[in-house]
């Protein structure tokens, strides 16, 4: 990795994927409460989505990208403790999934205005800073870009190809 091991990450500030908004063929959507059992919340939803959408074999990549996804807007996006947190009518986190005819976008909005970040690090039993480079891989891009109007904070994406139906 020898020069800054970022650089397969730089699509980092980008808006949504281009993709027509309006051609959706299915989305769905679920808060997340500011506590890690969310992430696992996250995963069961997911889950039972891709279920009816029939994603093929990007099934576990998908799963694997939300979790990550989840996971960082939680540690690093949600003020305070995650345990005790925020006024209950405000989630703090939202969850995405939207599926064209061969695409799929998962989309995680927090409060928080910071950089998703990759850690540059070699010690892979470090915890913290994997998730972006797991989304990397495992995703066929992704990227960010902060929340527009009266909402504040930003959403970190991910899209996956889609095999077309037979």
């Amino acid at each position: 990795m020898g020069t800054n091991g970022s650089t397969m990450l730089k699509p980092l500030r980008q808006g949504l994927p281009p993709l027509d908004p309006a051609a959706v063929s299915d989305a769905a959507s679920c808060a997340l409460p500011a506590r890690y059992e969310a992430v696992r919340e996250a995963r069961s939803f997911t889950r039972r989505t891709l279920d009816q959408w029939d994603v093929g074999e990007r099934f576990d990549d998908i799963c694997l990208v939300v979790s990550e996804l989840v996971t960082n807007a939680l540690r690093h996006a949600v003020p305070g403790e995650p345990e005790r947190l925020t006024a209950p009518q405000t989630p703090a986190v939202r969850l995405h999934l939207m599926r064209w005819t061969e695409r799929l976008v998962c989309a995680v909005r927090d409060p928080s205005h910071d950089t998703p970040v990759p850690r540059d690090s070699d010690d892979f039993s470090a915890e913290s800073g994997r998730g972006l480079f797991l989304v990397d891989s495992f995703s066929d891009s992704w990227g960010w870009h902060p929340l527009a109007g009266t909402l504040s904070g930003k959403v970190v994406w991910a899209l996956f190809r889609l095999r077309p139906a037979e």
